[in-house]
């Protein structure tokens, strides 16, 4: 429960007017990847998009993992509930709406994976002010360090 008003205090205060980018806290980890598939406009996860979903369970084999962030969009849900499962984690539920400033503040020192849309994917990455294209397809895993003096590093992967 604490960590649920860090969160809302976190975005809170971004929405509060603060200025300039967002940046990765040293000593972070921040992971992104799109939700799995799905067919046209449904919400629901399709066969290959619920064997995704499985697959990031063995994607992240042997990564720490401190917490797990989504929207509380069924299909997101859906992609990091094995997960979830498989690490006895919770998913955190944070606005897709701008939620850079709330994930960085939940990385902070810590490993933290976000399962996003490819809207909130695009702002995130933009308002982190990171060099090419975020990781929109299905299967792309990034993962964002940050060291001590606050450099992020960008490895990209797929699953």
């Amino acid at each position: 429960m604490q960590r649920r008003y860090f969160i809302l205090a976190a975005t809170a205060l971004a929405a509060c007017g603060a200025s300039g980018p967002v940046a990765l806290p040293p000593n972070s980890t921040l992971i992104l990847t799109r939700h799995g598939d799905r067919s046209g406009s449904e919400d629901m996860l399709n066969a290959r998009g619920r064997q995704r979903a499985q697959d990031l369970v063995t994607a992240l084999d042997g990564t720490p993992l401190d917490a797990i962030y989504s929207p509380g969009i069924q299909r997101n849900l859906d992609t990091a509930a094995p997960l979830a499962a498989a690490r006895g984690l919770p998913v955190n539920r944070i606005p897709q709406e701008a939620p850079t400033a709330a994930l960085a503040a939940a990385s902070a020192g810590r490993n933290v994976l976000w399962v996003g849309n490819k809207g909130n994917l695009t702002e995130i990455w933009e308002t982190l002010g990171l060099p090419g294209d975020p990781p929109l397809d299905y299967g792309d895993l990034t993962v964002l360090r940050s060291d001590a003096e606050g450099r992020v590093s960008i490895e990209r992967r797929t699953y």
